[in-house]
């Protein structure tokens, strides 16, 4: 198998991992072929459409190096066992494939990962020998993202945060018993949270200047959304905690859906829509100020899926009293439907030349003037009237 037929089946179930993906309002990108190659050749390079961390986009690989896997997770593709054609790429072999792709301009970064053979800590080598070329090697100067393998030690974790921009731990469910559902052999605490602790740990003891580009990596994870019969209150539970106390930068979430021959291919899909509420509430956490509480779980502990949990909240707390926009602080602004973090910063501004009265002055800033009127009190009128104005 040559390289190009190598990296087609290596890259044929990345659409899993939804790191990094430039998202639409559910669902995923469909990945783009590069023209360094003939016609022929595009079938085998799957380049998608994705926002690092400091919002660039960029066109990423996703691939593994290796999908020969001794793990037998119950909802994977290459879980150990199942029927279907295995590749490997050497690490000297898949870094020059990819300098060549990012020579010719059509990968910008690269998203690596493995199935584990001969154990996480053999595998990681591998992982950290294809960077360490890529980097020394090839002088690849451009995103990287470096997969850590359950039980990897602790200086290998050190060494993938001095290569690549961004390292991450699937955790796959948001706790020991969770995970025993859909991957028995492993280890939650000791595999998977430990090396997302190491890397805090060492964040707060090395300084920035001795990683990459003089900074530390962010960290994220994934979880499989529903594979486990976790509810959302689960899953939103251990995200805040990793955003707490390991600064996770961001989760993902990946709506199980089954895959032919493993033993969840009789478990039904789930409804693409929870992982996108799951993502809204995830960013309500991060970066608007809601606590665990303030999101407004059913009585199955499971968010809505007919509204966004921000409006949601809103509709229980804000109808009868509604927020007075002029007077109001920044965390105030920011959980009202309509205001995000940018158009609260502008109301901010503008309220020191003038006072708000009316909902054009709103939309002006940026503000979605007609989703925050039921909401808001605007020199202490409501304005919920004027939405047909609009």
């Amino acid at each position: 198998m040559n390289a190009l037929d190598t990296l087609v089946e290596l890259s044929s179930q990345m659409t899993l991992e939804h790191a990094e993906e430039s998202r639409g309002a559910i669902g995923t990108t469909e990945p783009s072929k590069p023209g360094c190659y003939s016609l022929k050749e595009q079938r085998a390079a799957f380049v998608h459409p994705a926002q690092l961390p400091n919002g660039k986009s960029i066109q990423l690989l996703k691939t593994l190096l290796s999908s020969a896997c001794e793990r037998d997770c119950f909802y994977c593709p290459f879980r150990a066992g199942r029927d279907f054609r295995r590749a490997t790429f050497k690490p000297d072999e898949f870094a020059g494939l990819f300098s060549k792709m990012n020579q010719s301009g059509f990968a910008q970064g690269v998203f690596l990962s493995s199935g584990i053979a001969a154990g996480g800590v053999r595998t990681m080598d591998k992982l950290l020998d294809t960077a360490h070329i890529l980097r020394k090697t090839h002088g690849f100067k451009g995103y990287l993202h470096l997969k850590i393998m359950p039980g990897s030690e602790k200086d290998q974790v050190y060494r993938a945060m001095q290569l690549a921009d961004r390292v991450s731990v699937n955790l796959e469910a948001p706790s020991t018993e969770r995970l025993a559902k859909l991957a028995p052999h492993k280890v939650f605490i000791e595999e998977l949270m430990r090396p997302l602790r190491w890397v805090e740990e060492i964040r707060r003891t090395v300084p920035a200047y001795k990683f990459w580009n003089g900074k530390y990596p962010s960290t994220v994870t994934q979880f499989v959304a529903g594979g486990a019969d976790e509810s959302d209150l689960e899953l939103l539970n251990t995200t805040q905690w990793l955003m707490k106390n390991v600064r996770l930068k961001r989760a993902y979430f990946s709506a199980f859906h089954p895959i032919l021959d493993t033993p969840l291919e009789n478990k039904a899909a789930v409804n693409p829509m929870r992982e996108h509420r799951l993502y809204q509430a995830s960013f309500l956490l991060r970066d608007y100020g809601f606590e665990l509480e303030d999101l407004p779980f059913t009585s199955d502990e499971n968010l809505p899926l007919h509204t966004d949990p921000k409006l949601a909240w809103a509709q229980m707390n804000l109808v009868h009293a509604p927020i007075e926009v002029n007077l109001a602080d920044k965390q105030q602004l920011i959980k009202i439907p309509g205001v995000g973090t940018k158009g609260a910063d502008a109301i901010l501004t503008a309220r020191r030349t003038q006072k708000l009265r009316d909902l054009s002055a709103l939309k002006k800033l940026g503000v979605i003037a007609e989703r925050a009127a039921p909401y808001v009190l605007l020199d202490g009128k409501r304005m919920a009237s004027q939405l047909a104005l609009f």
